[in-house]
């Protein structure tokens, strides 16, 4: 396994992220009720099968980032999951975003090639037999202003990780994301869902392995469980992303 990438965690890079926030935004129109959509990012194989499993036994679907590059590699997070996999989790019903292809740093690469990455990403999906993705995951959240302008036609939603909830006003082209991983993940996932549940919003919680035993960005199947449950019970729409932003209207351009 190859020595895992560090994202950019400079003074620089964390004035710049909080900067581009405010470019190139698209706002949401505010949800007409509370949302709820479990993401996970690179497919591990466990979140293709365990994470998938335990969502389709409560009647939900997700939504599955994927870097085609990635396919049937050995990763951080465990063994990523296969073309085979990725077109069983379709045909069940969830979604296939779009995670780049190479899992592209967007907040170093430059425009071009992040978008020239995203195309290639979508062809080789196209030619596994998956609909072209509507829906984007920056890969470590990060995005310079270029490049997010340069997607932002792309996509009708692009998910960044700064915690949040989405609302009327959100950014749409840099949409919040609450990551359920480390020791407490549960305990955050279930207060922003209660947030999001008394504030009428729109939880998008983000995951990649799920596992007994969880590398330092996954979670355990008890806890995927336990956040399905409760946002069940709780009475959340249980979306897609891409079902989310066309419940929304698709957003408004700014």
């Amino acid at each position: 396994m190859a020595e895992t990438y560090q994202a950019d965690r400079s003074w620089r890079a964390k004035i710049r992220r909080r900067a581009v926030r405010l470019a190139s935004r698209r706002p949401a129109r505010a949800p007409l009720g509370p949302m709820i959509s479990f993401s996970f990012d690179d497919i591990p194989a466990t979140a293709a099968d365990a994470g998938a499993a335990i969502l389709e036994q409560h009647g939900l679907r997700g939504t599955f980032y994927v870097a085609a590059a990635l396919a049937g590699t050995d990763a951080a997070t465990g063994l990523i999951a296969d073309v085979a996999a990725f077109r069983r989790l379709a045909a069940a019903g969830h979604e296939i975003g779009c995670h780049t292809y190479t899992h592209l740093d967007c907040g170093q690469a430059s425009a071009p090639d992040a978008i020239e990455d995203v195309a290639r990403n979508a062809e080789v999906l196209r030619g596994w037999g998956l609909a072209h993705p509507t829906t984007f995951a920056y890969p470590f959240g990060d995005v310079a202003p270029a490049t997010k302008r340069a997607l932002a036609a792309r996509f009708t939603l692009s998910r960044a990780l700064h915690p949040g909830l989405v609302e009327g006003g959100s950014d749409l082209n840099q949409a919040p994301a609450v990551c359920v991983d480390g020791p407490d993940g549960e305990i955050r996932a279930l207060h922003w869902l209660e947030r999001a549940a008394r504030r009428r919003a729109w939880l998008i919680l983000c995951m990649h392995d799920v596992a007994e035993t969880p590398s330092p960005w996954g979670c355990t199947p008890a806890t995927l469980e336990s956040l399905a449950s409760t946002a069940v019970r709780y009475g959340f729409d249980v979306v897609t992303v891409a079902d989310g932003v066309r419940r929304l209207g698709g957003g408004e351009r700014g």
